[in-house]
């Protein structure tokens, strides 16, 4: 496998030197590997990033270079979007179909949706007497996580080139390289020196850096909700501006009503996408008492063709959890939830191969709503089937943790399901597996995050609001 070695940052328009020599090892998690290295940046080098998006920023930016901008990224990035995915499936261990599909089609969608979103959004209104203007905010710091690089970066990046913003963009240590194949196709945009910027390292320097910058306006982070709650408060030393997308457990609710087949067939398979490694994944399976047997053999049936093994097998459907402390701390929680009382209905903690970071597709029953595994964000290969006497103490459990960003409901009534659907607390929830839509707001409640991405919603995340007063000779002009 052939090496990644990157030397260099990206600031101002260049590849620069770091102003260390530390390196950081990038592991290939299905062969345990060092696949490439990156530089471990530190605090000079965010404060040479920021000096470069501080100085390329520009208020005024117009709404035909915004558009120019974006269109230029998106036709740069679509023909790297192969060399991405095998790098992705390197660095993470994403199995084939996932490469190719929530790794990389899925980002290209959200970046050219930017691209046509500029082309529908008023940035002016007249409100009463007063010209309201949105305006970009500044310089954004994005700190991205691991599960999703392409992802998680074009989500970040993308709309904050449409807002007019500069970027100084910090992915995680643990998967950077398709990150620099990204900032590579940017370069090839002709993005203005400064606009975007890359310093890779870790967290507790390059990261907090960022977060506690006073040169950047806004940090947009993703990952737990443990670092979230740190980046918020350094970057709150500085009075800016955060917007986080953090853990979440959310809830499948599946109704007497509902083709039971499907939505578990469809629940595991959520559940266990990018093995397991997905904020947004249905780990919790809401069934009613009177089919939770069934239902537990269907999950049973539907996991246990999840095969394991090499991500760039085609047979392969599961991959390795990222790196080793993932895998011991997702084996941890299957320990201590048997140990607790929940019933193990097929996988469990053992490596599931010799080589890498391996964990078998589990499904555990009998697990209680108070329990870890109920409460707790997992980040593994790991369900969680639960039972529910009726409709309301199926809300009750749902909501019954301190995370609400995602969920679905199964049902023949669509009514029925819409009305549950609105009191259920969480970000977002699917209505019989409907389909992705890359435009509508993704965010969520309680202490899965602030703000929203995706959309003309997470656009205006990185849009300040301006009330300029008009004089009434000036009103009856316009009229």
């Amino acid at each position: 496998m052939d090496q990644h070695d990157r030397t260099r940052h990206y600031i101002g328009g260049q590849w620069v030197q770091p102003s260390g020599t530390d390196r950081i090892a990038v592991v290939n998690p299905a062969t345990e590997q060092v696949i490439g290295h990156v530089p471990a940046g530190t605090v000079d080098d965010v404060d040479r990033a920021v000096t470069a998006a501080r100085n390329a920023f520009d208020p005024g930016v117009s709404m035909a270079e915004r558009r120019d901008r974006v269109a230029r990224l998106v036709a740069a990035l679509e023909p790297r979007l192969p060399d991405i995915a095998t790098t992705i499936g390197q660095e993470i261990g994403a199995p084939l179909k996932v490469q190719r599909g929530v790794q990389t089609a899925v980002p290209m969608a959200i970046a050219s949706s930017y691209r046509d979103l500029l082309e529908e959004t008023n940035f002016e209104e007249q409100v009463g007497n007063s010209l309201v203007i949105r305006e970009p905010y500044g310089v954004v710091g994005a700190i991205t996580p691991w599960n999703y690089p392409l992802y998680q970066v074009v989500a970040k990046v993308m709309p904050a080139v449409a807002a007019g913003c500069t970027v100084v963009l910090k992915p995680s240590e643990v998967a950077p390289l398709s990150v620099y194949q990204f900032v590579e196709a940017a370069h090839e945009a002709g993005l203005p020196p400064g606009v975007l910027n890359l310093v890779t390292g870790y967290g507790p320097e390059v990261g907090e850096a960022v977060a506690g910058h006073p040169g950047v306006d806004l940090v947009s982070f993703t990952g737990s909700t443990a670092t979230g709650r740190r980046v918020a408060s350094i970057a709150a030393d500085t009075i800016k501006k955060v917007c986080l997308e953090l853990g979440g457990k959310s809830a499948n609710i599946i109704l007497d009503d509902a083709d039971l087949n499907t939505a578990v067939k469809v629940g595991v398979g959520n559940a266990f996408l990018n093995s397991g490694q997905t904020c947004a994944a249905w780990t919790r399976m809401l069934v009613p008492e009177s089919r939770y047997d069934e239902a537990l053999l269907l999950a049973r049936q539907a996991a246990q063709r999840y095969t394991v093994g090499d991500p760039f097998d085609p047979a392969t459907r599961l991959g390795p959890l990222a790196s080793q402390t993932q895998q011991a701390r997702v084996r941890g929680y299957i320990e201590r939830a048997v140990a607790d009382g929940a019933r193990l209905v097929t996988g469990g903690p053992e490596p599931a191969r010799e080589r890498g970071y391996f964990i078998a597709p589990t499904v555990l029953a009998d697990v209680h709503s108070d329990s870890e595994l109920a409460q707790q964000e997992v980040f593994g290969p790991v369900l969680a089937v639960m039972s529910y006497r009726d409709d309301d103490e199926a809300l009750r459990i749902a909501n019954d943790t301190m995370y609400g960003l995602s969920g679905a409901i199964w049902s023949a009534d669509h009514r029925r399901a819409i009305a549950l659907a609105r009191r259920i607390q969480t970000g977002q929830l699917d209505i019989n597996g409907a389909a992705y839509n890359p435009r509508a707001p993704f965010g969520g409640y309680k202490k899965s995050g602030i703000g929203r991405e995706l959309g003309r919603a997470g656009l205006e995340e990185y849009l300040q609001t301006k009330s300029v007063q008009l004089p009434d000779s000036v009103i009856s002009q316009q009229g």
